[in-house]
């Protein structure tokens, strides 16, 4: 039998080395929060040739007309190549974004520039995105932990299935962050509302996962009684390893790979954080959730630091 239980510190090392780098992102460059969540307006210019403007001459027009925080980043077009310019600035009307345009059409001497998407969000609609956000990721974790505890009522320290299903959730969680924040640093990319519908996914996906692999485990409690705990989760885990990686992979994992390849430019970064998310919540269902509840079961962080003291 595969032992998956006796090597689950190293899955542990595994995860950290995932989550630390974008942490370590997120801590020295902060949260690269989207207007959704900050205020302010997006605006996605296409020009009709990849000649674009110095991001100095665009940012100066603004500034001109009273915006002083604006970035400007190019991006890659739907013909392939980088003849997009994506604006952000404080909030904008729709008037004064005409007459950032005109000035742009004027100054770079371009007879017309195509407007592929614009979105302005106030201050206050802002804030109140970023309350119901942690609201929803607060409500939806309470209710992974209630539910569980009742579901396995009948097994000992039903609670503890709970918790570690929390924990891992958090890991998934982390892995969704850090692996944005590495994406901001090469690619842009930012937190906005599609970024909150990923996340709430990989939390339903994850705690699913979760539940198969801990219902056979009270399962197999209730007539594997003379085997250790340790080897009950393992046994309960190769049990259902099959149908987790066969389950995620053909209904999910390869349709989002498609879309991360073909789906375009703005399907690309929600895909692609969703596909890690989503292995993510594979992964810690039966790698870091089931190992947990082993470590906690066995109370091993008593024997941590004698190990190392009987080593040295």
């Amino acid at each position: 039998m595969i032992n998956i239980i006796g090597k689950r510190y190293y899955y542990f090392v595994f995860s950290l080395l995932l989550i630390i780098p974008g942490m370590l992102i997120l801590a020295f460059n902060g949260v690269p929060l989207a207007i959704d969540f900050t205020g302010g307006t997006l605006l996605e210019l296409q020009f009709p040739t990849t000649d674009l403007p110095e991001t100095s001459d665009v940012i100066a027009i603004y500034n001109d007309m009273g915006f002083k925080e604006v970035q400007v980043q190019t991006a890659v077009g739907p013909s392939g190549e980088r003849d997009i310019l994506v604006i952000r600035s404080p909030f904008m009307d729709d008037q004064t974004k005409v007459a950032v345009i005109n000035q742009m059409e004027t100054e770079f001497g371009i007879e017309e520039l195509t407007v592929n998407r614009f979105d302005s969000v106030g201050p206050v609609i802002a804030q109140q995105v970023t309350n119901r956000a942690a609201l929803a990721v607060g409500v939806a974790a309470l209710a992974v932990i209630l539910y569980i505890t009742y579901a396995f009522r009948g097994v000992p320290h039903a609670f503890r299935y709970g918790v570690c299903a929390i924990i891992a959730m958090i890991h998934d969680i982390a892995i969704v962050f850090s692996v944005t924040a590495i994406g901001s640093v090469f690619w842009g990319w930012q937190m906005d509302s599609m970024f909150l519908t990923a996340l709430l996914t990989v939390i339903g996906f994850s705690t699913q996962d979760k539940i198969v692999v801990f219902d056979r485990i009270r399962e197999n409690n209730s007539f594997l009684r003379k085997i250790s705990f340790e080897k009950l989760v393992n046994h309960s885990i190769v049990q259902t390893l099959q149908r987790s990686i066969n389950t995620q992979l053909m209904t999910v994992e390869f349709m989002l790979l498609s879309l991360a390849l073909f789906g375009g430019v703005t399907l690309r970064e929600f895909s692609i954080i969703l596909l890690v998310g989503l292995l993510s919540g594979t992964y810690s269902s039966i790698f870091t959730a089931a190992p947990l509840l082993v470590v906690w079961e066995n109370q091993e962080w008593k024997t941590w630091f004698h190990k190392q003291e009987a080593t040295a």
